[in-house]
């Protein structure tokens, strides 16, 4: 299925909060003396939130949510001006969308049709030490992406760590110098340190929320989640 490059704006505008700005969070990008492209990010707290959520909300990637009474897909929600498709290729042993799972994502990085992304992504790690998917092209690796949670008295701490290119001898460099930019270029990598940012600070508005939905037990996670929203403020 094709998705055309751009996006239905309006939605954008039924979300209430302001996303996270590239100075929220410590940001690099690096390329490896093979061609590779490393970009790692260690974003703000992400406050309220729990790596209980995160493996939660990973596993339960699909389907649609109640936002301001109008029914929206998560993967919208998630990031409401950016998301365009998500979709499963194959559940995970235990029939989530977490480890053992693959997926396919299709994204525009800043709402921009020159940063278009539609990869598919297999799930190797969802547990509450982190998250890691990878892509391979004939075999090879090509893109890693790793996500670290760790938990602290104001929510969790979310570092990521994603690796472009493929790290093969010989053949390796000559495609990452003439594949790698033309599957995700460098502008595009700059684009998406802002887009993970955003799309991480966005949990603490509504994954609270939506876990003490499903679980009423936690209602106390909601409660805490607004005193910390409040005392940054």
């Amino acid at each position: 299925m094709f998705f055309a490059k751009q996006l239905p704006i309006p939605r954008a505008r039924s979300f209430d909060w302001q996303m996270k700005p590239l100075e929220s969070a410590q940001t690099s990008l690096i390329h490896l003396p093979n061609g590779q492209l490393v970009l790692t990010i260690q974003h703000d707290v992400i406050y309220g939130v729990t790596p209980e959520m995160l493996v939660w909300w990973f596993q339960h990637l699909g389907g649609h949510i109640y936002y301001n009474s109008v029914m929206v897909s998560r993967y919208h929600v998630w990031h409401p001006i950016d998301h365009i498709h998500w979709e499963v290729v194959s559940r995970g042993p235990n029939g989530s969308t977490g480890q053992g799972a693959t997926f396919r994502i299709v994204e525009a990085f800043g709402g921009d049709p020159k940063h278009y992304i539609d990869s598919t992504v297999y799930v190797e790690k969802c547990d509450e030490e982190g998250l890691s998917l990878v892509t391979r092209i004939l075999g090879i690796e090509f893109f890693r992406l790793e996500h670290r949670f760790t938990q602290v008295d104001e929510g969790t701490r979310y570092d990521s760590r994603m690796v472009v290119g493929m790290n093969v001898a010989r053949l390796g460099p000559l495609l990452n110098k003439f594949v790698r930019p033309r599957l995700f270029s460098d502008e595009s990598a700059q684009r998406w340190l802002l887009h993970n940012i955003e799309e991480v600070g966005n949990f603490e508005f509504f994954l609270p929320l939506l876990y003490t939905e499903h679980f009423p037990k936690q209602k106390k996670a909601l409660h805490r989640t607004k005193l910390l929203r409040d005392r940054k403020k």
